[in-house]
């Protein structure tokens, strides 16, 4: 099938954030229970040595690509179920091998990238999550930590190269799913894509901090007029998961907005 990639404007990409919580607040509860669902499952995957580990990277483009199949679902009143993540799993015997081949790659790719920046930093970013999920007790150590320019520079490489990692990533489960694209097809598809509308994903960026910052704001002022600001942590972990929910239902949205049907204004 012939694919147009469109020329998104950079307005567009506050309208993909908009429609996402407009159609997850139309269907709240059964998109929060794909994602608690995934979670889980990840959580449990963590017991099993490595494999599980392993397991789980691979399945970080299921998860967006479930959600992409939940989005449509919602839209067309359909059930919007945890099932949908395996979905894809059970179509054509090709697209299916080609999608195993690209969570197997995801997973290579961000293991590099872990590997490198472990490397980086000296073990120092991994440090600093052990301290500070013991508390407050140590944070002299801590402080020096955070004073250690290898931290940085592990940090940057690590989100640098994640966030890099993720732009061939973004739209390739679906490409493989639906336009049935091999991987490197996808790939590249995906790339270029992104670099076609990269106004209209600036403006998505800026959205989501918006949303993020007016959020933490407005809860700061409402629990600070009841003298109780130490009690806004408690929201925090429900609006965390409600703003990661709405997030992968915005994925659907990127992708019809990157990509329009066969005759259809677009960059073929």
């Amino acid at each position: 099938m012939a694919l147009s990639i469109r020329q998104a404007a950079p307005g567009e990409g506050v309208h993909w954030v908009r429609e996402a919580f407009r159609l997850f607040f139309k269907r709240p509860l059964p998109f929060a229970t794909m994602f608690v669902a995934f979670l889980l499952v990840a959580l449990l995957a963590t017991l099993v040595p490595v494999v599980g580990a392993v397991a789980m990277l691979m399945a970080l483009p299921l998860l967006s690509l479930g959600f992409m199949l939940a989005s449509r679902a919602a839209r067309s009143g359909q059930p919007v179920h945890p099932g949908l993540f395996v979905e894809p799993l059970r179509g054509d015997p090709e697209r299916r091998k080609s999608l195993i081949k690209l969570c197997a790659v995801y997973a290579v790719g961000t293991v590099l990238i872990m590997t490198l920046s472990d490397w980086i930093d000296d073990g120092s970013f991994e440090r600093l999550q052990r301290l500070m999920a013991k508390g407050d007790d140590n944070q002299a150590e801590m402080e020096a930590l955070l004073a250690d320019p290898r931290l940085v520079w592990g940090l940057v490489t690590r989100f640098g190269l994640a966030a890099l990692l993720s732009i061939p990533f973004w739209h390739a489960p679906a490409l493989v799913h639906w336009q049935g694209q091999g991987v490197a097809q996808a790939l590249f598809s995906s790339t270029l894509a992104v670099w076609r509308c990269k106004g209209a994903f600036v403006m998505y960026s800026l959205a989501w901090v918006g949303v993020i910052a007016a959020f933490g704001a407005l809860v700061g002022l409402l629990f600070g007029l009841f003298g109780a600001r130490q009690l806004a942590g408690l929201i925090a972990m429900p609006a965390g998961l409600m703003f990661s929910t709405v997030f992968y239902v915005s994925l659907l949205y990127t992708y019809e907005g990157c990509f329009s049907a066969p005759g259809e204004t677009g960059t073929d």
